[in-house]
This record gives structure tokens, sequence and C-alpha cells, in this order.
């Protein structure tokens, strides 16, 4: 494949002029490294600061505040697709746009704007899992290797001609939240040694195969009820998979009629022990000082081992049974939690 772009290569790669757009955690690393290397990173684009936290406090992200710090020019425009993100553009001039996890598509008018184009960091051995989560979907598909691609980019969502690509396994104990720090931290170098080779000619886009492509949509609170009838390690992906965020949830119902709480099940792993038989499923079969175990559809069963009750902090396994005063018998609903 070759690029939309055809400009001249630069005998000085390091020199070239970077705007950079990312807007969540995974793009500190990468943003980062190239500042640290003295790039010469003109600007960073990132999407405007959010509420947080119970409070709702307006927080600046962490991204922002590494450019900040670095002196580096912040703009956060409601969209960079439109005639004023374009202007303000190219008044920075740039060569290339960079951008990782950015959380908007960029406009053909838009990658027009550098002559480069845009290069983006993807969380995945691309064509697999295109899309906004592809660190959580591949968690909950069972993925045992994933990775990060570095792309030319163009219209198509994460279509674009492959230049760099790295591996890592994907460990029983991942969640999102850990493999998509991991990968932040093997894309970083990975990115800025493809600009490198892409800036200077000696590294072309190489097409994906769009028939082995797969799609990582968007997560929603909608889908972060627990089916506690599904098998014992579908349950235990999904509770990773949905770490950070939506996280995983359902619902705690004592067996002796006490209120029913709905919780947050943070982390888990599979547990080797079957389910004692006439457990249902998302019946508490064990509550001890040392773990909580909990049934699942196919006899299996899993390990909660952190939980949060909603509205209050987040306690390993145990002590929140203490506190809840789980008892084998008691479940979790298989109903999804409004």
């Amino acid at each position: 494949m070759t690029s939309p772009h055809s400009p001249t290569p630069l005998a000085d790669p390091k020199s070239a002029r970077i705007v950079f757009l990312g807007t969540k955690d995974f793009a500190v690393p990468a943003f980062e490294t190239l500042c640290d290397q003295g790039r010469n990173v003109v600007a960073l684009i990132t999407q405007p600061d959010k509420p947080r936290g119970r409070k709702q406090e307006i927080v600046a992200t962490r991204i922002r505040n590494a450019a900040e710090s670095r002196g580096i020019l912040v703009l956060q425009p409601e969209s960079i697709n439109t005639e004023a993100g374009s202007a303000s553009l190219e008044s920075l001039r740039p060569d290339i746009l960079v951008t990782v996890a950015y959380g908007q598509i960029l406009k053909p008018f838009i990658l027009a704007v550098a002559p480069f184009g845009g290069v983006n960091l993807h969380g995945s051995l691309l064509p697999k899992y295109r899309g906004a989560a592809p660190v959580a979907r591949a968690i909950e598909k069972g993925e045992t290797e994933t990775g990060v691609t570095v792309i030319a980019m163009s219209p198509q969502v994460d279509a674009g001609g492959m230049l760099a690509s790295e591996s890592t396994q994907i460990g029983t104990d991942d969640s999102a939240l850990t493999l998509e720090a991991r990968l932040a931290l093997i894309g970083a170098p990975l990115l800025a040694e493809t600009l490198d080779g892409y800036l200077s000619g000696s590294l072309k886009p190489i097409s994906q195969d769009a028939t082995a492509a797969t799609r990582a949509p968007k997560l929603a609170k909608t889908e972060a009820g627990i089916d506690w009838n599904a098998p014992a390690f579908f349950v235990d992906r999904f509770i990773r998979a949905m770490n950070p965020w939506p996280l995983a949830r359902t619902c705690f119902e004592p067996e002796d009629g006490r209120q029913n709480s709905n919780v947050l099940i943070l982390d888990s792993r599979l547990s080797t022990d079957p389910a004692p038989g006439g457990a249902k499923p998302g019946q508490i079969v064990e509550a001890s000082k040392t773990r909580l175990v909990v049934a699942c559809g196919d006899g299996g069963t899993i390990e909660p081992r952190v939980i949060q009750t909603e509205g209050r902090k987040p306690l390993p396994a145990c002590e929140w049974a203490r506190g809840a005063r789980a008892v084998p018998g008691d479940s979790f609903s298989t109903k999804p939690v409004s």
C-alpha cells in the first residue's frame, strides 16, 4: 500500500513538527517519550476536561498535565473536525499528526493539513479488534495474545496501512487496566522508532487484510451486568475486561431476607474447584477468611478478589464478605443491574 501523502522524505526525522492528539492515559507514555527524546512536539490537542468522581469536579487529564509541565501548547476543542479546528492545525504548521487514544476520528480534510498525514498507535494487533475498546474486547473474547500496531491513518477507523507492531501475552490475571498500561509502555518506543522510518521514507505502510478484521465496539454500562449462567471461564474474563470501566456489576441477595445491594466486582480469578451439587449460578459456595467462591452456570466457580458496594470504597473480597455478612447460600443475581 502506498500512503495518500507523498511528501519529500525528511533528512532529519527528529526535526519534524509534531502535533500530538491524545486524551486517555494510554497516550501518556507515547507523548512523554517523544517529548523526552527532544522531538519537536509543537502542541497537544486533547479532549475538553470532564467532571470526575462523586463530586463531579473538573480535573485536568494526565496528558494535559504532562504537556503543561513541559511548556507545550495545549488546545482542547470540542471537535477538531471543524473549519476552526483545521485553521488551528494549519497555524501550527505540522509535518505530521500523531494520535493515540484521542477519542475523535479525524476527517480527511484534517489529515490533509499535515504533509505526512497522521499516524496512530492502536492497542491491538491489527486488523483484529478495530475500534474503541480493543484491550477489553481481547480479554473478553479469551485471546491469549495481543499487542500494539502503528498505522498510517486513513479515513476508515483503524484501517490504515500498518507500519509496525509488537505483541505481548495476555496473562490470566490481566485486567483491561493492567494490560492497557503494559501496551502503552510497549507502544511508546515503537511509535518513536516508527516515526523515524516513516518520515525518512525508509518505512512504507503495508495494507491490512480486511477479511481478517474484527471489531472492538465501545463499552457501555448497559452491558456490564454479570451473567452468572455463563461458564466460569467467561465470567472471570468478563470481570477483568470491564475493569477499569464500566466495571462488572451484579446484585448481592442475602438468603436471610436482608436488603439487596448493588455491587461491583473489580477483579477475580478462575477457581479450580467445582461447585457443589445443587449450587445455583451466582450462589456463594464458600466465604472464608481466605477466599470467596461463587458458582457459575457450567458448574465451575470463580473467586472474586475485589468487591465494591455501590457508593463505597473497593475492598478485598473476604473483607467485603465479612462486612456484608455474606455466607454460603447467599447469591449474586443474574439479573442486569439498572
